[in-house]
């Protein structure tokens, strides 16, 4: 609540909602209730209007020049593990995946343009000494620099960058919602995709998830697919080792060891 400098008139209350940022807050009165966020991506609206997150309802800049959104408030529930595997999901990548209209608006309002190269400069960046000094990890993290030219030219589309099961929301009326697109950007649907595998999917169902997606896995796929594999498990692990997570850290080592293993480009 503190800093969030918009008026309301006193038959409002605002609770701050879970998070790292501190950013979101429920603000709520005798009759309504809002999403409200400080700072969200400009993009919202499009999303929106695209049906892709709930309905913006207003925007406002205060007083100290922070703009603040508020959504409709949907009785929702996160997506659990399993749920990740569904069609909902794999119909809600593909459709701001493949949208022109999307990927322009984001080109329009000046979004983020990420490269392959600009992911792995992410790992690298304030990487903790422990893991600086991992030989494993340096062994991967070389190997991906080592096969950049081979992903370099991947194809560009919008991407959330940030799909944890927790920015899936499922409404009361079955409707499936992506929030939290602050970390969005242009860059090569792989990640995302890559992404949601390593976490949520079992190895054996990889195949099938991707075909319901209707990606054709050639070589040239099949190996970008590898790659952005192997870059999120090593920033999944980055984030584990900051939060403290060390069951989540090696269950993470031993999937990056096993497509590592088995990869194409040895």
């Amino acid at each position: 609540m503190s800093g969030l400098e918009y008026q309301f008139d006193q038959n409002w209350t605002l609770e701050p909602i879970g998070g790292d940022t501190g950013e979101a807050f429920m603000a709520s009165n005798n009759r309504e209730r809002l999403f409200m966020k400080r700072n969200s991506s400009p993009f919202l609206a499009v999303l929106s209007m695209e049906g892709i997150t709930p309905k913006l309802v207003w925007t406002k800049r205060t007083s100290n020049g922070d703009v603040v959104t508020a959504q409709e408030w949907l009785p929702s529930d996160v997506l659990s593990a399993e749920m990740m595997q569904g069609s909902n999901v794999i119909n809600l990548l593909n459709k701001y995946h493949h949208s022109e209209h999307l990927y322009n608006m984001l080109e329009k309002i000046g979004g983020t343009t990420y490269q392959a190269a600009d992911f792995l400069a992410d790992y690298h960046k304030e990487l903790h000494p422990h893991l600086l000094s991992h030989s494993f990890l340096n062994e991967i993290a070389a190997y991906l620099e080592e096969t950049l030219n081979f992903v370099a030219d991947g194809p560009q589309a919008v991407c959330h960058s940030d799909l944890n099961r927790r920015n899936f929301l499922l409404s009361d009326q079955n409707r499936l919602y992506l929030v939290d697109w602050e970390m969005v950007k242009i860059a090569d649907p792989m990640f995302d995709i890559a992404q949601v595998l390593v976490q949520y999917i079992p190895w054996e169902n990889w195949q099938q998830w991707l075909d319901r997606y209707g990606l054709n896995l050639k070589a040239s796929n099949y190996f970008r697919l590898e790659w952005y594999s192997l870059l999120n498990l090593l920033l999944l692990i980055k984030e584990d080792y900051r939060q403290d997570r060390y069951l989540a850290l090696n269950t993470r080592i031993i999937k990056l060891k096993h497509i590592y293993k088995n990869r194409v480009y040895q």
